[in-house]
């Protein structure tokens, strides 16, 4: 399904967030506890974060939430959350949004836009490292604790973190060029295709666990060497596999613990 004829726009009203929450429920199946609740997407609007909605007419299919921050003197935007119902994905959606809300913090002199990911959800670093242009140095262990969505499959909750730098070389040339540029590799990390059956199943999410403990050690040492996640590769099969090298532009703030 092609995404050209979504509508999207920034959501400022009770009914919108409201949808919010219910997608949200939809994509991820939190239990109550867990959900974001309505008054948070009240906050965010009011407080110069990002509610962003995708609608199919009246019907909402997508959103983006993202909340401000502040490191070192400078303003940037975390996105917490990017949701797309199930039949509106693999459409251009989600990067719809993400350009959406990029347009946005650079009409306010917000050049950088950070956000949290599974590092075993392939799909979803291809779309950050290889479409968006965001460039990875840091790695949180087990995050939010375990969680109660299926799709973390019981595992630690661990986290790469996302920056999305708006005005870098790297991301104008993307969006100029259609395509990520390849940089040098030092390191790969690689993701079998199969992590989303492990984790499904009770018997096999020990083979998952283990590809997550090995990845972090990696990660972690990769970046206390100075390297960063480039590039990402897809095989034809599937698999999935982070490029680190040492990143030629300088934009950075004082990293958080």
């Amino acid at each position: 399904m092609s995404s050209d004829s979504i509508e999207l726009r920034s959501c400022h009203g009770i009914e919108d967030f409201r949808a919010c929450v219910g997608l949200q429920k939809e994509v991820w199946n939190f239990t109550d506890a867990e959900l974001v609740p309505l008054r948070m997407f009240v906050v965010a609007d009011k407080v110069g974060g990002q509610v962003m909605g995708a609608f199919e007419g009246n019907t909402m299919v997508g959103f983006a939430l993202s909340v401000p921050g502040t490191r070192s003197g400078h303003v940037y935007l975390h996105s917490h959350m990017l949701a797309v119902r199930k039949d509106h994905r693999n459409s251009g959606l989600g990067r719809r949004l993400k350009m959406l809300q990029r347009e946005e913090a650079l009409s306010r002199g917000i050049e950088l836009i950070e956000w949290t990911f599974d590092p075993l959800e392939i799909k979803n670093a291809y779309l950050n490292i290889e479409k968006l242009g965001a460039i990875v140095r840091r790695y949180n262990i087990n995050q939010y604790g375990i969680t109660s969505s299926p799709l973390q499959g019981g595992l630690p909750s661990d986290r790469l973190i996302a920056e999305w730098w708006l005005r870098s070389k790297r991301v104008e040339s993307l969006l100029q060029n259609g395509k990520n540029a390849v940089a040098p590799a030092q390191v790969s990390i690689a993701v079998p295709a199969q992590i989303y059956e492990w984790k499904a199943a009770a018997d096999t999410r020990m083979k998952a666990q283990q590809v997550q403990e090995r990845n972090r050690e990696q990660f972690l040492r990769s970046f206390a060497e100075g390297l960063a996640v480039l590039n990402y590769d897809r095989d034809a099969e599937g698999n999935g596999k982070f490029l680190l090298g040492r990143w030629d532009e300088k934009w950075s703030y004082a990293s958080e613990p």
